[in-house]
């Protein structure tokens, strides 16, 4: 369940992914003799069943939650005020260092830590 999970997650999953994961949860939960292999797919059969949506677009190569590092980048707005402060977070130099000028990421470079976003003073940088 976990690999079909990692592969959905990565934006590799295909439709068929989906029903192995839930019959695989289904048949666990259902030939398990003990208490925790009959609890361990819930999890996974409640997020298929209320939330089959957000699977879905992980399938399509979207992460509605912008939490799935292979399905997102960061984008800097024309709202940059060029204080560089994102450029001095970044640990991996992803943004150049000029001051006063809108920055740009480096899709590269990122490694999508999330820092740049959460140390902008004026929230110019977006998860797409």
């Amino acid at each position: 369940m976990l690999e079909l999970l990692d592969k959905i997650r990565s934006g590799k999953g295909k439709e068929d992914d989906l029903i192995h994961l839930e019959n695989l949860a289904r048949s666990t939960k259902k030939g398990s003799l003990c208490g925790l292999g009959k609890s361990a797919p819930n999890p996974i059969l409640s997020t298929l069943r209320y939330f089959r949506d957000e699977y879905e677009a992980h399938l399509q190569g979207r992460c509605p939650a912008g939490k799935c590092s292979a399905l997102i980048q960061y984008i800097v707005t024309e709202e940059c005020i060029g204080c560089t402060i994102c450029a001095q977070k970044c640990p991996s130099d992803a943004i150049a260092f000029r001051p006063y000028e809108v920055h740009h990421i480096d899709l590269n470079k990122c490694i999508k830590c999330d820092i740049c976003r959460q140390a902008c003073p004026v929230d110019a940088i977006i998860i797409q």
